[in-house]
């Protein structure tokens, strides 16, 4: 175990920082909603998107009492709500505590970590990780320094897959084919190999020597710049066991495709996406009535049901959630846009419902300004409406955007993204 780790503060790094931050962190959280022009919203944060079936329906009914009904899945498997009334932050607040999805009032906003969805029930990967959720969530919330975390800063659980080893996490965790586990700190090319047993309370205290080397000036990882290349070795400074290792490849995992789930022993599990993030009312209750124990939700805008006969799936597709890996909605998705967001230059969403064609290729993502938000990690289409009223259009692979295209004529839209989600170019 990990009782005799040091404590002495990190030393200040002689490399500068990228990115210095002069005010704190506004990430809207349970506690503290954001202002919209729908409305307030709410963030919860869901470890690893586990959520049992009774915690499942308090959230939607929080949703359709307090809010406009609807469930709106974000990149890291959290749950916002949107259209609260400005005065419901107490009510919201005891529900959430009622169904045990407020542990601890300090740290729900840092509460920030995705994990292999399909986890223990395919037979891929190289261990179930579901075990390490509990336990990390309870070392997050039991330090005090890790209540400091940015509510942008993630915490990410990876089986072996390489699913959510992909999504950027500021610590990445991810099970060895031996049994025990690498930690990554960002992007850097050096991992810790611990023990599966330790590798919980070594991703809170990577967390915790990041805050400490950034002294609360960077929400990130990545915005320490080079620096962050210095926190891996006073991690392991601190590790009573633990040693260094080259990264190995980290290979991106594909996420979990809609349908039927099949498990090593016979049984089945179902997987489903939501057009957009945004799951109604009735699809959520349906999706309650159909899980047998939890719903895990993932950084895809999906919902993953484990031991659910596979014939329920057909009862799911007529609600509107997308359970074919043929539809038209994969890999499509949106910010809120208008009439939600004030920021945004249009109505994002439904000019993504227009837009949609049958091909596939690479994600798409609408975004109603230049700030993206919810955008996709990794190779995508990124598509930003414009003030004249069209749409720029640029593929995006290994981070660099190609010259952007830009669509003044609606009808033109789908063919133009049609055509930019088939791109093979090689640059």
């Amino acid at each position: 175990m990990l009782a005799a780790m040091s404590t002495a503060p990190v030393p200040s790094s002689s490399q500068a920082a990228a990115v210095f931050r002069d005010r704190g962190d506004a990430c809207p959280g349970a506690l503290r909603l954001h202002p919209a022009d729908d409305g307030a919203l709410a963030r919860v944060r869901i470890p690893g998107g586990v959520l049992r079936v009774d915690q499942a329906s308090a959230l939607g009914r929080a949703a359709r009492e307090l809010g406009d009904g609807e469930l709106h899945l974000t990149s890291r498997g959290n749950v916002q709500m949107r259209g609260l009334h400005a005065d419901c932050g107490g009510e919201l607040a005891e529900r959430l505590s009622a169904a045990g999805l407020l542990p601890s009032w300090r740290h729900e906003r840092v509460r920030n970590v995705v994990a292999s969805p399909l986890s223990g029930l395919d037979g891929h990967g190289f261990a179930d990780v579901r075990p390490w959720l509990p336990a990390l969530d309870e070392l997050i919330c039991a330090s005090e320094t890790a209540a400091g975390l940015s509510g942008r800063f993630l915490f990410a659980l990876d089986d072996g897959r390489g699913d959510v080893a992909g999504l950027g996490a500021d610590v990445t965790v991810r099970a060895t084919p031996d049994g025990d586990a690498w930690l990554r700190i960002g992007e850097s090319d050096r991992v810790a190999l611990v023990s599966a047993e330790d590798a919980p309370a070594t991703a809170v205290l990577a967390a915790e020597v990041f805050l400490e080397s950034s002294q609360g000036r960077a929400w990130r990882v990545a915005e320490l710049g080079e620096a962050a290349d210095d926190l891996m070795g006073e991690v392991l400074a601190r590790l009573p066991q633990g040693r260094a290792a080259v990264a190995p490849s980290w290979p991106v995992g594909v996420p979990p495709r809609p349908g039927v789930v099949e498990n090593p022993d016979g049984g089945t599990g179902l997987s489903v996406l939501a057009p957009l993030g945004r799951i109604t009312a009735a699809e959520w209750t349906q999706l309650t009535a159909a899980a047998s124990s939890e719903a895990r939700l993932t950084p895809w805008r999906g919902v993953v049901l484990p031991t659910v006969p596979a014939d329920r799936l057909a009862a799911l597709s007529t609600t509107g959630l997308i359970t074919d890996s043929a539809s038209p909605w994969l890999g499509v998705g949106a910010c809120t846009g208008r009439p939600g967001c004030a920021k945004s230059r249009t109505d994002v969403r439904t000019d993504a419902a227009a837009a949609l064609a049958p091909g596939g290729g690479l994600p798409a993502y609408f975004s109603g300004c230049e700030r993206r938000c919810g955008r996709p990690r990794g190779d995508h289409v990124d598509v930003v409406a414009t003030e004249a009223g069209g749409y720029r259009i640029s593929v995006v692979r290994d981070g660099r955007p190609a010259p952007a295209t830009t669509i003044d004529d609606p009808p033109q839209l789908a063919t133009a993204l049609a055509a930019a989600r088939t791109d093979d170019t090689d640059d």
